[in-house]
């Protein structure tokens, strides 16, 4: 980016005000290509979908939906851990995550519950009867996208406590996908119908981009200087 599009580039973020002077320490040491970068991405950034895993055991499967989710543009993924712990695989994720704002949910109910009243409709992947097509996974209201276990699928709970279940549907022999693959099916599919259908409603408040925006410049700086600036006495209001 040559001196002058970088100038008017961060003059651009300031009349929008996702650069601020309570934040100039952070955003003067960030190259402009790379707030350029992070800027794309956040206009892109969506809550109109989610994600929540139900009990998925596997360090590379969380991993992998983890990735799939940054990649088409989720923001949150809700997580209730199952027999294993969550802890993804590092080699998988490729530090995607730490794009994300991840929630952990003690209970699948507590999960459901809370996102019901945020105004989510709840899908969950499933193979059993009174399944739809994914592709008639209604996108007209923001929408919870729950995958289960990978053995054992989602819970009878969270089935009872779903607003409805889906089905990627499959012409050969194999029954079922794996989880991984399955989100990135789902995921692409669903993402690109709201996108069409809703409009402006399915991206970030101007609000939730700053929020975010400035988390993502606390956090893209290396470690060690956001440990020296604590040590000046820099306390951030930002970040995770």
């Amino acid at each position: 980016m040559e001196e002058r599009e970088a100038k008017a580039f961060l003059e651009q973020l300031q009349q929008e005000g996702l650069l601020t002077e309570q934040t100039r320490l952070i955003w003067e040491m960030i190259l402009p290509k790379r707030l350029k970068r992070m800027y794309d991405v956040l206009n892109e950034r969506t809550r109109y979908i989610t994600v929540l895993m139900e009990a998925v055991d596997d360090p590379h499967n969380q991993a992998a939906v983890l990735r799939t989710a940054e990649a088409f543009g989720i923001q949150d993924v809700h997580v209730v851990t199952g027999r294993a712990p969550f802890s993804p695989n590092r080699l998988v994720t490729r530090y995607a995550d730490q794009w994300l704002t991840l929630h952990r949910q003690p209970d699948i109910k507590t999960a459901i519950s809370d996102l019901k009243q945020q105004g989510y409709q709840v899908y969950a992947s499933y193979l059993g009867e009174g399944t739809i097509p994914l592709s008639e996974v209604n996108v007209s209201k923001p929408t919870v996208l729950l995958f289960g276990n990978e053995h054992s699928g989602v819970s009878e709970e969270a089935l009872r406590l779903a607003d409805g279940t889906f089905v990627i549907p499959m012409y050969g022999f194999v029954q079922s996908f794996n989880i991984s693959v399955a989100a990135a099916l789902t995921l692409y599919d669903v993402t690109e119908r709201a996108r069409r259908q809703v409009g402006r409603r399915y991206y970030l408040s101007h609000e939730e981009k700053k929020t975010l925006y400035e988390q993502w410049m606390w956090q893209t700086l290396h470690p060690r200087i956001r440990k020296q600036l604590e040590q000046q006495g820099y306390v951030p209001t930002i970040g995770k």
